[in-house]
């Protein structure tokens, strides 16, 4: 199979599990459980959040081990296709709660939410193999690019639903669009080759690289101030995409009609952003080009904070999906050059630990306030503080030229 053949292929996989991101956890049952499970009390945002972060920390201490265990045994795609299963069973799950399912509504998203979160480990642990370290930002931006068009493509096959308040019977058609597109990438994309080592305990095993890894991080010292800055800046991203929905619907007063639009623009704003800064990436630096992402992300919050009309929020989200697109990319693409190519899998193991444990922080935070306050206006701000924390951190981050990947 040619290189464009297998980015493709593994770009598939991005479009693919957005049906899962942007129909449960951003837009549709994010509304559907304040709405009708929670009966639209404010307590809502803090289940929400304690959902969130549940899930979060369960996936955050089981990626740098099976990231470990995959880097060691060549497993990537068994354990993708385990967690992918998982979360596409669970999400066909969520069309049974209903009103006042509280319980059951947490413990089916949880689950979910771990198969989605978990597989990424391995998913992004290909981009290594696909092309040259010259190329991350480009093959990474493209593969973004598919999930934001895989998100465009799910809200289109679910508008006659929402058009009809038929919004429990978008779970499972999500699932089921996951697991059609995922099937590509298990069929033709091949993994790189390692030899069979019988008789090895692969979670002891998993655990001691874990604890080898952290023993000597001080080694990769510009590595690992790279994984701090994220944890800080990606804690900002993921609280407004897990609240964004509920914001919009909560304090601005959206509709699921006014919702549906402004994630369109959402993830056509992504795509394009995507693209093109995959493309400035490679020509200005990783870094310069994340460093402007978050300075759009910055913006779009302040600006959110004081929109009180639909057209102004319209205007968020334009912005936001443009950082979105960019800011996660260029972080994918910049760890993939910071990180040794024989621990790449492990190294991204610690690079999505850091991503999910910065999930359990931001989204509780906002939660609490929220529901302290009883303003979400007020709980939007604390996401400022990340981005500005995450931003100062990785001015101290060097980015290395590019060097040819081993052969």
């Amino acid at each position: 199979m040619t290189e464009r053949k297998r980015i493709f292929v593994w770009s598939l996989y991005d479009f693919a599990n957005t049906s899962y991101s942007i129909v449960v956890v951003t837009f549709l049952y994010a509304v559907y459980f304040k709405k009708v499970v929670a009966q639209g009390q404010p307590i809502g945002d803090l289940y929400w959040s304690i959902g969130m972060s549940s899930a979060m920390l369960i996936t955050a201490f089981l990626s740098p081990i099976l990231g470990a265990i995959s880097d060691y045994s060549a497993g990537k795609k068994k354990f993708l296709l385990f967690f992918t299963i998982l979360c596409i069973v669970f999400t066909s799950l969520l069309y049974f709660v209903q009103t006042g399912n509280i319980f059951w509504g947490l413990i089916f998203f949880i689950f979910a939410n771990i198969g989605f979160e978990a597989g990424l480990t391995f998913y992004d642990a290909f981009l290594p193999e696909l092309t040259e370290p010259k190329n991350f930002g480009r093959v990474s931006g493209y593969g973004f690019a598919m999930g934001y068009f895989g998100s465009l493509c799910i809200l289109f096959i679910t508008l006659p639903f929402i058009q009809n308040e038929m919004l429990r019977e978008t779970f499972p058609i999500a699932a089921l669009f996951y697991l059609i597109f995922s099937l590509p990438l298990f069929l033709f994309l091949k993994e790189e080759k390692k030899p069979k080592i019988k008789g090895i305990n692969f979670v002891k095993l998993g655990l001691g690289r874990v604890y080898n890894t952290l023993t000597h991080l001080k080694d990769y010292k510009n590595l690992a101030t790279f994984i701090l800055a994220y944890f800080f800046f990606i804690e900002g991203v993921n609280t407004i995409i897990y609240f964004s929905g509920n914001y919009a619907s909560t304090t601005i007063g959206f509709t699921e009609e006014d919702l549906l639009i402004f994630f369109i623009i959402v993830q056509t704003t992504a795509l394009i952003g995507s693209i093109l800064f995959g493309i400035l990436a490679d020509k200005i630096g990783l870094k310069i080009t994340l460093m402007i992402s978050l300075g759009i992300w910055l913006c779009t919050t302040f600006i959110a904070y004081i929109s009180v009309e639909k057209l102004t929020f319209y205007i968020v989200g334009t912005l936001a999906g443009f950082a979105l697109g960019s800011s996660q990319s260029t972080s994918r693409s910049l760890m993939s050059k910071l990180t040794p190519y024989e621990k790449r899998t492990e190294f991204f193991g610690f690079y999505s630990f850091f991503g999910k444990s910065s999930a359990i922080l931001g989204p509780m935070i906002f939660g609490l306030v929220s529901y302290g306050t009883g303003s979400q206006r007020i709980a939007i701000l604390t996401i400022a503080f990340f981005f500005i924390v995450g931003m100062l951190i990785l001015t101290q981050v060097k980015e290395p030229p590019a060097v040819e990947k081993p052969t």
